[in-house]
């Protein structure tokens, strides 16, 4: 599967970069050699496109995607299969595609997922769900924040988008317990929603 991953991302990475303006900080904060969880925020459908090339480095990501984007035809499907992308069947309790995202966390590979769930539709944080905080604990992995700023505030061509990577919360400080904890999952989400906030005001001059 992962030979048709390595033709499309660097065609992908040539195309967004004629198109666009990519600005990239904080790559030294990815997590190397082990299983990890990326959480943007998410203001755009193309944010993926955007976070994937400015990594660029490492074995590909598991990537979370909802479950309208599947189902349209056998072709599409089939596309979204071989980038690594999952389907998120929002709000059904989908455990078998949790043990698959936690197996392949453990297993050493990274998992892109946006912890709102769905788009912002002014750039202010939405309601963070609870799934990446149960993954990461589950796959006792490190989460690592990730700031997507676009110029002007809206993604356009020609524009310019700033990933910024940020430093990783490690895993034991996402233990949500057991039975889980309703306090520490609350903490968890305040957390993040904290360090995205500080990745914006520390490069706000990119807004």
């Amino acid at each position: 599967m992962w030979w048709f991953y390595w033709i499309v991302m660097p065609a992908a990475w040539v195309v967004w970069h004629l198109v666009f303006r990519i600005r990239v900080i904080g790559r030294e904060n990815l997590v190397r050699g082990r299983g990890f969880i990326l959480a943007p925020n998410h203001l755009c459908g193309i944010d993926p496109v955007f976070v994937i090339i400015s990594r660029f480095f490492g074995p590909p990501m598991v990537i979370l995607a909802k479950d309208e984007l599947f189902g349209k035809n056998i072709f599409l499907d089939w596309f979204w299969k071989h980038v690594g992308m999952i389907c998120v069947r929002r709000g059904k309790g989908d455990t078998a595609m949790l043990e698959e995202v936690v197996a392949e966390v453990r297993g050493g590979r990274g998992a892109l997922i946006f912890p709102e769930g769905t788009r912002s539709q002014d750039g202010s944080i939405g309601r963070i769900k609870s799934g990446v905080f149960v993954i990461a604990a589950e796959a006792n992995a490190d989460i690592i924040p990730c700031r997507i700023i676009y110029k002007g505030g809206k993604m356009h061509l020609f524009g310019t988008c700033t990933v910024v990577f940020g430093k990783p919360i490690p895993a034991a400080d996402l233990d949500l317990g057991t039975p889980r904890s309703a306090a520490r999952l609350r903490a968890c989400k305040e957390r993040l929603a904290a360090e995205w906030e500080t990745l914006l005001e520390e490069n706000r001059q990119y807004q």
